[in-house]
């Protein structure tokens, strides 16, 4: 029976390959909510529990490609240093947000900063990376 299209609650952890735990629905105390098949999750953790069972526990290894993608050299961005407002008051490391052309936040790490201007890199900071997700299912309902 398809979980698509049904709202599941979930427990989850989410490791790196070497171990290092990168999210966990347990250590907040509250499962996540989602439409099963709409888009709201990567692809790899819909496909993982479309046919689930309530109760169910399994654990799931999701390739780069189903969950936030390859790294992509075009999400490199160097802006001029006349085009960055503040830019005195940025550093190395920092996270930023740009807007897409219809207004959506984007996340973006800075990488370099000069007096030139500044490397920002946009991909998401799991891309490139296959991720472990231990999955719990604790409730499926009607959407």
């Amino acid at each position: 029976m398809s979980n698509t299209g049904k709202k599941l609650r979930v427990h989850y952890r989410g490791t790196l390959d070497d171990g290092t735990q990168f999210d966990s629905s347990y250590d907040r105390g509250e499962t996540l909510e989602f439409v099963c098949g709409a888009g709201q999750m990567i692809a790899g953790f819909d496909a993982a529990v479309v046919d689930m069972q309530e109760g169910e526990k399994k654990t799931v290894r999701i390739p780069a490609a189903e969950a936030y993608g390859e790294r992509r050299d075009d999400l490199i961005l160097t802006f001029p240093a006349n085009q960055v407002p503040n830019i005195e008051q940025i550093n190395a490391g920092d996270k930023l947000f740009l807007q897409t052309p219809s207004g959506q936040p984007v996340p973006a790490t800075v990488i370099k900063i000069d007096e030139t201007g500044v490397v920002l890199d946009a991909n998401h900071e799991l891309a490139g990376k296959d991720l472990t997700f231990d999955i719990e299912l604790v409730e499926v309902a009607e959407a």
